[in-house]
């Protein structure tokens, strides 16, 4: 299978990108720095996203430490294998058809969708957070 110039392109630009932003998470840590984003959604209602923590918890993946990234952020813990079941089905969509198809079937993202809805009102009710 011969990747196109555009794919090949893309992935480099991609992973260059990923490289970067892993170097900076890795070197610096989200809760001592002052140039990291805050979280728009706490600062303007003071409930939690389903986001909240996950550069400090990238950050404790990056060293190492489980632990406290699942203590930051666990939907990103459990999300990042997701993801990239995600990305190389997307990568080998035109080999793995069937896996593909399943990867994007209406019922499967509606169900991820609702995990993280919920996981945004269990991290709200019950206060699973580390500030």
């Amino acid at each position: 299978m011969k990747l196109s110039r555009r794919t090949i392109v893309w992935t480099v630009i991609i992973t260059l990108i990923v490289v970067v932003f892993g170097f900076i998470y890795f070197t610096f840590d989200p809760s001592k720095s002052g140039f990291f984003p805050k979280c728009l959604t706490m600062q303007l209602t003071g409930y939690r996203c389903p986001g909240c923590g996950s550069q400090r918890a990238i950050h404790s993946l990056l060293h190492g430490d489980i632990a406290a990234a699942w203590r930051y952020n666990a939907m990103l813990v459990v999300a990042l294998p997701v993801m990239l079941i995600y990305g190389v089905g997307d990568m080998m969509r035109a080999r793995w058809r069937r896996f593909h198809t399943v990867l994007s079937s209406p019922w499967l993202m509606g169900g991820i969708f609702m995990l993280i809805i919920a996981w945004w009102i269990f991290r709200n009710i019950f206060g699973w957070y580390v500030p």
